[in-house]
């Protein structure tokens, strides 16, 4: 249980920075001299799924400037099976207000499976039914349209963090994972440290959640570093890593039209949380989100993609 958890952390990472590159990095990463690598990267990237939002009652529209959603997957893909999403994070996008949301769906929560007719753990819906199935559990879960997915395989998260550059996060207090020691306060993180900093849990007093705040914090690390020109001199290499491991149902043009229209979003990023109880069903351990938390964490995204809230019986 403790080492499946341990996987589950390091998949966080990786997605943040397929996010940062490809979404909100400065304009100068569409440069001529690098725009055709860019195109072959988001090509290699693209991944058709069968998927359009049930919740959108008007086409997204980036010149008009639409907020958007984006879910994040961090999975656990093996040779010969589909794997498992050990993270999601649902990012909403809007910039009218040029900020972004971000927050954690608890791979336990208990809901219903869209498309299983069941409910069990929200991460299962993607060994249930891949990525469509995924999309599909979430946006119901959380009542919002879910515009656009980008899913990271795990073990590219070292190679994504070393390739910009490294990190820089703010520390809220010293601790020693795996041989590390964390001091604290502002630290600077290759990939090994980055991956460690986001998998501790146990000497954490808020645990998962506390956890969950570290791999969101080192998202907001990596679209910022992302966002500076300083680190597109390791472009080659970031392209690279990203191409290899990053999936995504946006194409080319599309991130263009987002990095045109969307970059000044990264200015100020705030961080939700979905808080629950513990408890066993059957022997299987599940997190229980009350209604009026899912509503509430669910009315806070809907006003920031600009939508109507769901009034509260």
């Amino acid at each position: 249980m403790r080492a499946e958890r341990r996987k589950k952390k390091k998949k966080w990472l990786r997605w943040m920075v397929g996010v940062f590159v490809v979404l909100f990095a400065g304009a100068g990463i569409f440069a001529y001299s690098i725009y055709h690598n860019v195109k072959q990267t988001a090509n290699q990237m693209h991944e058709d799924v069968n998927w359009k939002s049930k919740k959108r009652q008007e086409d997204v529209s980036f010149e008009r400037k639409t907020p958007i959603s984006i879910l994040l997957i961090g999975v656990d893909e093996r040779k010969g099976d589909r794997g498992r999403a050990d993270s999601l994070i649902v990012m909403t996008v809007n910039p009218n207000k040029q900020s972004i949301e971000m927050v954690s769906v608890p791979r336990d929560t208990r809901t219903e499976i869209i498309g299983k007719g069941t409910e069990d753990k929200i991460n299962h819906s993607y060994a249930f039914g891949g990525v469509e199935m995924t999309m599909a559990t979430v946006e119901h879960f959380l009542d919002i349209p879910i515009d656009y997915y980008i899913k990271v395989n795990m073990e590219s998260f070292r190679d994504i963090v070393d390739a910009v550059g490294g990190v820089t996060v703010n520390n809220p207090f010293a601790f020693t994972y795996e041989g590390t020691h964390f001091p604290k306060g502002e630290i600077t993180l290759n990939g090994d440290e980055a991956l460690k900093y986001s998998r501790m849990r146990k000497e954490d007093p808020r645990g998962d959640f506390g956890r969950q705040d570290r791999q969101k914090q080192i998202i907001q690390a990596i679209i910022e570093k992302g966002a500076s020109f300083s680190s597109l001199t390791n472009y080659g290499d970031v392209l690279a890593a990203i191409g290899k491991n990053v999936k995504t149902n946006l194409t080319f043009e599309e991130m263009k039209d987002i990095q045109a229209n969307y970059k000044d979003a990264r200015k100020q990023i705030k961080q939700l949380h979905i808080t629950g109880q513990g408890t066993k069903i059957n022997g299987i351990y599940y997190l229980i989100v009350p209604e009026s938390e899912r509503l509430a964490i669910s009315n806070e995204l809907k006003e920031h993609l600009e939508l109507k809230a769901t009034a509260v019986k």
